[in-house]
């Protein structure tokens, strides 16, 4: 796998020592210091090159943290409900004494939901697993969180954070959900399609009085057989976060999403998850993200950059933005980085570079279709611009370097009408130095004629042997292969 070591942008980082003051979430750098035996808690600041203006990322630095492990709170791992309470009581006692480390030990520990709070971090040691319940019911009461770009309430993700700043999930140790009834709701039945096109005219028509959709308070989707699978991990509204050298294997949903949350570090993460929608990685109206040094073995796209849905991300109005992905390794998944179609937000920025994408060493057969893949609908709205990919590999794909396509309903082309048509600008893709070994075709784009893709560069991209009509562009303007 590329090392840091390898990568063609250089970066340092710097600790520094941040005075303390208090900012609401969301907002830009700065964060309320934290006090730890009567110092200010230190901040990594992480700095990154990229093609275009990234701001320092801060992430907590808990060297010199008060450590509390979770078989002094009552830990058993013969049983669950007395290891998620003493996870629990752990969390607390940390974010009381100001902040600190829950460290669980080795060993195999059966768990339910766990929530995360501010200046924690949850470090599981090597040869320690947190083995979550398979239960539906220990992930309620319902909690504020979303599906596919809706908000609702919804099973709380397995290890959820919410309105939090400075917090951490970190260690050798792994994450692990047993499958047992989600590999069920897989299948996506009747009942479950009745349910999300409730949820989408919940968040899409007005209200009685004409004047909003329900609010987000009134849809609660733990009802009946709506069956919405919670994601793995959820950062929601959250500041100052970083994900390190942890494992995990499996997933109800979506692997980690950061939503709406800044400031994000995610490295030396290995994931393999084959279930249905299992992406790696979605920051989802995320800005300041650096994902690095990851191992990616997916049943979905590696990376998926979202902004949201419809009238609920218009409604939010924050841009996915400056989101870097760099040496990290895609053994399986649909697309090694994904833009969509939940992009009504907005997204810009984005840089992958230094990756490689191929299936050796994977644990299901190879679904690897594109290295950058666009897409969008006539519902979305939003925008996508300056998107830069360089410097990767790729052995056997089954679609291209570059696919962008405009059309992307998949199963809500039939299950509802277009409610508000909003096209998507698209601007600004950029790829380069890619080695593919055989493809489908090169690139294929296919926009609107009323929204044509502008200002699309390939350069030094080189496919071995290609299947299909190498490059097809239908309503592009300035397009430059060299």
């Amino acid at each position: 796998m590329p090392t840091s070591s390898k990568s063609s942008i250089n970066f340092r980082r710097r600790r520094i020592m941040l005075a303390g003051f208090a900012m609401p979430l969301l907002a830009g750098p700065g964060c309320s210091s934290l006090r730890l035996g009567g110092s200010t808690m230190r901040h990594e600041e992480v700095r990154v090159a990229a093609p275009f203006d990234m701001p320092a990322i801060r992430i907590p630095d808990f060297a010199g943290a008060p450590r509390f492990a979770i078989t002094d709170f009552g830990a058993d791992r013969a049983d669950q409900r007395s290891t998620s309470a003493a996870i629990a009581r752990a969390i607390d006692a940390a974010h009381a004494a100001g902040g600190g480390i829950v460290v669980v030990p080795q060993g195999v520990w059966p768990t339910a939901k766990i929530h995360l709070r501010s200046n924690v971090n949850l470090h599981v040691e090597k040869g320690a697993t947190l083995l979550f319940s398979e239960n539906p019911a220990d992930y309620l009461p319902a909690v504020h969180t979303t599906w596919e770009g809706l908000e609702c309430y919804n099973y709380s993700p397995l290890v959820y954070a919410y309105r939090c700043e400075n917090v951490a999930l970190t260690g050798e140790g792994t994450l692990r959900a047993k499958l047992d009834v989600w590999s069920i709701w897989y299948k996506r039945p009747k009942p479950h399609m009745d349910a999300l096109v409730k949820l989408y005219d919940m968040s899409a028509k007005l209200s009685a009085d004409g004047s909003t959709p329900l609010p987000v308070e009134q849809r609660d989707m733990t009802v009946g057989a709506a069956n919405l699978r919670p994601q793995f991990v959820q950062f929601n509204r959250c500041r100052h976060v970083l994900v390190e050298d942890i494992t995990i294997q499996d997933s109800p949903f979506w692997v980690m999403h950061p939503y709406l949350t800044n400031d994000v570090v995610i490295r030396r993460v290995k994931i393999a998850a084959h279930g249905h929608n299992n992406d790696g990685v979605d920051p989802e109206m995320a800005q300041n993200v650096l994902i690095e040094d990851c191992v990616f073995d997916q049943g979905d796209d590696a990376i998926s950059v979202k902004s949201g849905r419809d009238r609920d991300a218009w409604r939010l109005a924050m841009p996915a933005r400056n989101i870097v992905m760099r040496n990290c390794r895609i053994k399986n998944g649909h697309q090694l980085c994904a833009i969509g179609s939940e992009l009504s937000g907005g997204i810009e920025n984005v840089f992958v570079d230094n990756c490689h994408f191929d299936n050796h060493g994977s644990g299901a057969a190879s679904t690897i279709n594109n290295i950058l893949y666009v897409k969008t609908n006539e519902r979305r709205g939003g925008f996508v611009k300056n998107i830069h990919v360089s410097n990767v590999t790729a052995t056997s794909i089954k679609g291209g370097v570059l696919a962008v396509e405009t059309d992307v309903l998949y199963q809500w082309k039939n299950l509802l009408p277009t409610y508000e048509r909003r096209l998507t600008p698209i601007e600004g893709l950029h790829v380069s130095n890619i080695t593919v070994a055989e493809a489908k075709f090169v690139c294929l784009i296919r926009a609107e004629r009323e929204a044509p893709v502008r200002n699309v560069s390939m350069r030094g991209v080189t496919v071995a042997k290609v299947a299909g009509t190498p490059v097809t562009t239908e309503n592009v303007e300035g397009f430059v292969r060299a």
